[in-house]
């Protein structure tokens, strides 16, 4: 609502006020295209590798946890583990001060990709790519 009343104010005319209204709701939506935020605790120490080509990849684990009550009244714990990639200067950093346990907040985009094992089975796999991360908990 408050959007509105800014824009209103902004531009006289009320057409120009819807204009700008539905751009600014188009580059709001196409922020938030892809976009994975989560705080949760990190279920191993970050494994940094180094590729040929001299680039740093870095994999981690974290696990969010929800709670509710089932139709009997018992408390049931749910917990997700999502797998982190982090590329580059953020993955140094995570390699560097992240453990396990530890919590952090992240943001990143959603991907899928698969690969054939050693077997020849397909195996499809869901990663976050780390775009930015933010240490809640202290380094143990």
């Amino acid at each position: 609502m408050t959007l509105c009343l800014l824009c209103f104010c902004r531009f006289g005319n009320t057409e120009e006020t819807e204009i700008e209204i539905l751009n600014l709701n188009v580059i709001i939506m196409q922020n938030l295209r892809n976009r994975v935020q989560l705080i949760g605790r990190l279920g191993q120490d970050p494994e940094v590798k180094t590729l040929t080509s001299g680039k740093k990849l870095t994999t981690f684990s974290i696990a969010t946890s929800d709670s509710y009550r089932n139709s009997d009244g018992d408390k049931v714990e749910d917990t997700q583990w999502h797998n982190i990639v982090a590329w580059g200067k953020v993955g140094e950093i995570a390699g560097e001060y992240l453990s396990k346990g530890q919590e952090v907040a992240l943001e990143g985009k959603l991907t899928h990709r698969s690969y054939e094992n050693n077997d020849g089975d397909k195996k499809y796999i869901t990663e976050i790519n780390l775009n930015e991360l933010l240490m809640i908990g202290t380094k143990k």
